[in-house]
């Protein structure tokens, strides 16, 4: 296995349990709504997160080596303010749920423009994501395609498992959300610490 692929599958983990708009918009319609009408909201980021990708990988390579390098190390850093950030609150834990209830019937579509206007999906593919899935694709682009699978189906597959807990148990989906974002503080620290030893590597 390679270190594209479990780079894709730690930071795919990390992006789904952080607790934001988006994660609180899924787990309250859950909680509304149910499972079986709310599963299909955890493949939203495939619908919304296509042309956020393009943009941000059409200005990356665009860029001198150079810039690219300091990209590399700036997203180091930002990730280690994710988990630092995340650290936060897994030690004054709120559950998602806390966040006001949405109305209306639940569709995809909605999800995928809550993940749109969130600012998250914008940094974490222009300082985070992007500069790997570049260099892995000029590595080959079998290792490319292998840390966008391996973040993608990851991610969905953390966000079914996370909707499908608060579905069936309020407190347990709690207690489980807390533990899973105590899980992703520790990979996002290793990862941020990967990528600025590589970072500092190129320069």
């Amino acid at each position: 296995m390679s270190l594209l692929f479990l780079q894709g599958a730690a930071l795919g983990f990390a992006a789904a349990v952080q607790p934001g708009p988006f994660m609180a918009y899924l787990v309250n319609q859950t909680l509304t709504l149910g499972f079986r009408k709310t599963w299909m909201t955890a493949f939203a980021p495939l619908i919304s997160d296509g042309p956020i990708i393009a943009i941000a990988i059409l200005v990356l390579v665009q860029m001198p080596s150079w810039l690219q390098r300091a990209l590399n190390l700036l997203g180091g850093f930002f990730i280690l303010y994710l988990a630092w950030n995340a650290f936060q609150q897994w030690r004054n834990f709120v559950s998602p749920d806390a966040a006001p209830l949405s109305s209306g019937h639940q569709t995809i579509l909605k999800a995928a423009m809550m993940n749109a206007l969130s600012p998250m999906p914008y940094l974490y593919w222009s300082l985070v994501t992007g500069p790997i899935l570049i260099s892995g694709w000029k590595q080959s682009p079998l290792d490319g395609l292998s840390f966008l699978a391996a973040f993608y189906l990851v991610m969905i597959a953390s966000l079914l498992v996370i909707l499908a807990i608060f579905g069936a148990a309020k407190g347990l989906g709690q207690q489980v959300s807390r533990i899973l974002l105590g899980i992703s503080v520790l990979a996002l620290a290793l990862f941020g610490l990967l990528q600025l030893w590589q970072a500092f590597q190129g320069i």
